[in-house]
């Protein structure tokens, strides 16, 4: 009992020698502190910054009105009347108006009929094209809801003038009213949408950039010492080798979850409607498992450059998989698989669903089971590289 109470002791104080160690190396290193401290502290800023404002508004479009009827000067000032779309002026003919559109000046052509006017006085669906600058997507969505709105308020005045012609009286405004509650992003904004999951992928993308960055530089100091890395605590076991490390990553790396997903969504009025302690609960797993990935992937960083080439290449491809741009549901299961064994990928789910959902930490429980069972999986990884290590 005696000598399993030692070992115990042992144990864990070569765990505390490790941690101490660990956070020393990171002091007194000028990459890690960056990755570590200034891109957590500065980029969830500047991204927020360059989303704002959330949505695009004033988009300068050409109007080709080969109408040119009261209908349609009409159906134009209502065009204009609306914050998305903003009436840059008529172009004489569509070549014109693309010759515009070539120059950046617009980014949209409405092109009206010539019968626009009659058609709509025999009864008819009267055809207004629109052409769009496709170079970016939130153009194109402003675009969209814009006009939709303004084809139902045009429908429905003409509906109304029709039916006070034949004498039949509806009342004021429309039978049947239309509220949309946009849950999660209330203000229908770009940053409102993006960076809550943006966030989460910053803490664990620099984290990595960190550790492997570190174990570069270790590999590279045992390179010179013959295998031996001369910084390292000597007869630490790989598990307490594991577990300091990690131990000293995320105690970094709590204070920053604090400061990136509490304060940072109130200092830009972000969506915020989960409980704090939920999502600091949840995302805890996530620091843990992102740790040990890191250690497990310092087997393939042989040099401190090769951490660039490692996690910076595959943030991109992160954004994807985490299910922001495209939803997890609707991709095949050979990617739907390789997001599962990433942290971050349950990391963006669950943090949205809380913060951004109002949920609870109960009503997310498979994420959070995700978590601790990668947490669970990269410590067997990790254990196994530092493991060989010591062997060597």
């Amino acid at each position: 009992m005696n000598s399993i109470t030692r070992h115990i002791k042992q144990w864990f104080s070569a765990a505390a020698k490790v941690w101490r160690r660990e956070f020393y190396l990171v002091i007194h290193d000028e990459g890690a502190l960056i990755f570590f401290i200034l891109l957590p502290l500065f980029y969830p800023i500047v991204y927020t910054v360059i989303y704002n404002p959330e949505v695009t508004r004033d988009i300068p479009v050409a109007v080709v009105d080969n109408s040119r009827t009261a209908g349609s000067r009409e159906l134009v000032r209502m065009m204009d009347a609306t914050s998305a779309i903003d009436i840059a002026g008529y172009a004489a003919n569509l070549q014109e108006a693309r010759s515009w559109m070539d120059n950046k000046d617009v980014f949209g052509v409405v092109v009206i009929p010539e019968d626009y006017d009659r058609k709509i006085g025999r009864g008819e669906q009267a055809v207004v094209n629109f052409y769009s600058d496709m170079s970016l997507l939130l153009r194109y969505r402003t675009f969209v809801s814009a006009l939709t709105d303004v084809q139902l308020a045009t429908g429905a005045q003409i509906r109304q003038e029709i039916m006070n012609d034949a004498g039949i009286s509806l009342g004021s405004g429309s039978p049947i009213n239309n509220e949309a509650y946009f849950l999660g992003d209330t203000e229908q904004g770009f940053a409102s949408f993006i960076i809550p999951g943006i966030v989460v992928l910053i803490l664990q993308q620099s984290m990595l950039l960190g550790i492997t960055l570190l174990g570069g530089t270790a590999s590279e100091r045992r390179r010179k010492n013959h295998g031996v890395d001369p910084l390292a605590i000597p007869g630490a076991p790989a598990s307490a080798t594991v577990v300091g490390k990690a131990m000293c990553y995320t105690v970094i790396y709590l204070p920053l979850a604090i400061y990136i997903l509490h304060y940072i969504p109130e200092w830009f009025n972000l969506p915020h409607e989960g409980s704090a302690v939920d999502y600091l609960l949840f995302i805890f797993p996530m620091l843990v498992a992102s740790s040990f990935f890191g250690l497990a992937l310092c087997r393939f960083v042989k040099e401190r450059e090769m951490a660039f080439l490692l996690i910076v290449f595959t943030s991109v491809m992160l954004l994807f998989l985490s299910g922001l741009t495209w939803p997890r549901y609707a991709m095949s299961d050979l990617w739907r698989g390789v997001g599962d064994c990433i942290p971050v990928v349950w990391g963006v789910e669950g943090f949205i669903r809380i913060n951004s959902n109002g949920g609870t930490l109960g009503e997310n429980a498979t994420p959070f089971y995700w978590l601790w069972g990668l947490s669970a999986v990269y410590f067997f990884l990790a254990w196994l590289y530092f493991r060989t290590l010591k062997r060597r």
